[in-house]
């Protein structure tokens, strides 16, 4: 079913539809909160991730670390930011990676007032490009 917030680009809304979808990435991610699974997990990411029936696709996204796509499979950014806080990514720097502008660019961005309005309300508005 198609929801108007879909039009809204660059942004994946943690509905219902997408928490039911992620329900086992997530709970991978969020496991990595304990020291003795992030040890595991880092000492054979594979095996590790067999203890989860995530999608082929989730697993590839979690192997790969696109995390754009990892929200988009429904990864909620709370708990998949566990996983990039594992790879010693904090909050500031993976929202560099995901936005495409590196860390400082996202950085000064959000330091003068955050992303400008103006092209970036629907997809939509792209089209006329």
């Amino acid at each position: 079913m198609e929801k108007d917030y879909e039009d809204i680009p660059g942004t994946f809304v943690f509905d219902a539809d997408r928490s039911r979808e992620g329900y086992h990435l997530n709970q991978f991610c969020i496991s990595l909160r304990l020291q003795k699974n992030r040890d595991a997990f880092n000492a054979d990411e594979e095996a590790y991730l067999d203890k989860y029936p995530m999608t082929a696709d989730q697993r590839e996204a979690v192997l790969k670390r696109d995390w754009n796509r990892l929200l988009e499979l429904g990864g909620n950014i709370y708990y998949t930011s566990k996983l990039a806080a594992n790879d010693g990514i904090n909050f500031q720097n993976l929202a560099g990676i995901m936005t495409g502008m590196g860390v400082e660019a996202y950085r000064d961005m959000m330091l003068h007032g955050g992303r400008s309005i103006e092209g970036n309300r629907y997809k939509s508005e792209w089209e006329d490009e």
